[in-house]
């Protein structure tokens, strides 16, 4: 064997030292394989049944199946081992007798070539062994290749499968190797399964109520929507900065002025700011827009929405997240960030409406204020320390400060809040509406607003949007929107306590 110095390969596919002893072993037999044959990576073999469809199966009809999975299990009687293999499906067991298979081929290419860890394809009998085990026994067979045996390697694996009473524990190196936490941890399968089942109730939801599913640019000249910081890139030809969109919001609502009623779209969002057990710079949002209702009606919307969600996914609305129970049975409380706050601080945000004012009544109850933020940042951040963290079911908390909401329309009567609602559950914000500015000339003074804070040094406030404005100036109609993020929303209905455990591959720092 190679070594690393010699064999670049090595410290490629293994690590800075290169192979262990296992690791070596095996890449001697792959390079053997490859040699003098069989290939141990084939282009393809035959595959009759899914390993869940042969689990269906009845063996007493005694049918032919040909399978394939990565061997996780074996078991060796000198005359007669025993695998299992795993395809994502299911799992099943084989049988490999070696007075049926022979001696010789049993030895040199069985036992000498096969590790756990290998993809396997098998063909043969399904039967039931003595002690009821749903089996399928290795043929042999003209037809099948020169050895007329019904099992060769689909793929080889270099790297030993991970021990089987502790699997993947560690959770950076989990992240970090989705691929094998998934091998070694099949719970971990079943979260994203269990999160694309979420993403199809969604959409057969919003289908089923005549809602159009749609793309926006992720490449952005200007970018809007949420206050967030963005990535930057450049465009080469156009000699361009561009942005990646930290929201769907400013482009979804051109559709309403374009004349759709009803629009949404599920995709990935990208914000440069912190990471925290529930943030990830990209994550995936759902955002849709509803002309003709207000945000009560995109309320009623979302619980709806909700309630079918959970009980496509737990068949019940009654969960359990954390060691804590959560009813999402309808109707959802809804009460006023005023009235929240002041049950939780005994503070009336609007008996205190200047920042100076409120930061006193803060201090009198010893809670530190931030003399450099203005009213809304201070009323914001009370609701994320004494409210956001005790809220168990479903919370609808509605009518926030206006300068926190530059895209929601003013309470009637009110020059300081905005019709605009938060829905929490489990100490988390899952989604954020608004009844939408539809008056340009409202529109283009709060944008005036952000850009002022942008020039003081906010580095999450608008841009000004020109076209955004004059999309407005051709009339939009009375329009309500939400966004909602997928990755909490799995967190909740899969009970992960980290938004990592719920995205594939999150994003991690550089390992050094």
């Amino acid at each position: 064997m190679a070594d690393r110095r010699s064999d670049p390969f090595l410290t490629v596919a293994f690590d800075s030292e290169g192979p262990n002893y296992h690791e070596t072993v095996r890449l001697g037999k792959v390079r053997n394989l490859k040699k003098e044959g069989p290939d141990p990576y084939p282009a393809s073999i035959e595959r009759s049944h899914t390993l869940a469809e042969v689990n269906d199966l009845n063996p007493e009809d005694s049918p032919r199946v040909a399978v394939a999975g990565r061997l996780i299990r074996l078991r060796d009687f000198g005359r007669l081992s025993f695998g299992v293999i795993d395809d994502g499906t299911d799992t099943v067991q084989i049988m490999i007798w070696r007075d049926k298979v022979g001696t010789e081929w049993y030895r040199s290419f069985w036992r000498k070539f096969v590790d756990l860890g290998d993809f396997l394809a098998v063909q043969g009998p399904l039967v039931r062994t003595r002690t009821g085990e749903l089996t399928v026994d290795v043929e042999v067979q003209e037809g099948i290749d020169k050895t007329g045996i019904g099992l060769q390697i689909a793929s080889k694996s270099l790297k030993p499968l991970p021990d089987k009473w502790h699997g993947v524990q560690n959770p950076e190196a989990r992240y970090r190797q989705r691929y094998v936490d998934l091998i070694a941890n099949p719970d971990v399968r079943e979260v994203f399964r269990t999160r694309a089942r979420i993403l199809q109730a969604i959409r057969g939801y919003l289908d089923g109520e005549e809602f159009l599913e749609v793309e926006t640019p992720v490449l952005q000249p200007i970018y809007g929507g949420a206050a967030a910081k963005p990535f930057v890139t450049h465009h080469n030809q156009l000699h361009q900065d561009l942005y990646l969109r930290i929201s769907f919001e400013l482009y979804l609502k051109r559709l309403i002025v374009g004349g759709f009623d009803k629009v949404y779209e599920i995709g990935r969002d990208f914000r440069n700011e912190g990471v925290s057990f529930k943030h990830n710079p990209e994550f995936t949002q759902i955002e849709w827009y509803e002309a003709y209702v207000d945000y009560h009606g995109v309320m009623d919307r979302l619980e709806e929405l909700l309630v079918r969600v959970v009980e496509r996914i737990h068949g019940q609305l009654e969960i359990t997240y954390q060691g804590k129970t959560i009813s999402f049975a309808p109707p959802w409380k809804r009460m006023t960030l005023r009235a929240a706050i002041a049950e939780s601080t005994e503070i009336d945000i609007d008996g205190h409406r200047t920042a100076e004012a409120l930061r006193e009544a803060m201090r009198s109850r010893g809670i530190p204020a931030d003399p450099n933020q203005h009213w809304g940042k201070l009323v914001d951040g009370l609701l994320s320390r004494f409210v956001e963290p005790h809220v168990q079911d479903p919370l609808f908390l509605m009518d926030y400060p206006r300068a926190l909401s530059p895209f929601a329309k003013s309470v009637p009567g009110s020059d300081h809040l905005v019709e605009r609602f938060e829905l929490f559950v489990a100490g988390m914000e899952l989604a954020n509406a608004f009844s939408e500015i539809n008056d340009p000339e409202d529109q283009y003074e709060r944008f005036l607003g952000e850009v002022f804070l942008s020039e003081a040094g906010d580095e999450e406030a608008h841009q000004m949007d020109d076209d955004f404005i004059e999309s407005l100036a051709w009339g939009m109609p009375p329009t309500g929107g939400c966004g909602m993020g997928i990755d909490r929303l799995t967190m909740l209905l899969t009970d992960k306590s980290t938004i990592r455990e719920v995205i594939a591959f999150p994003h991690l720092r550089q390992d050094e």
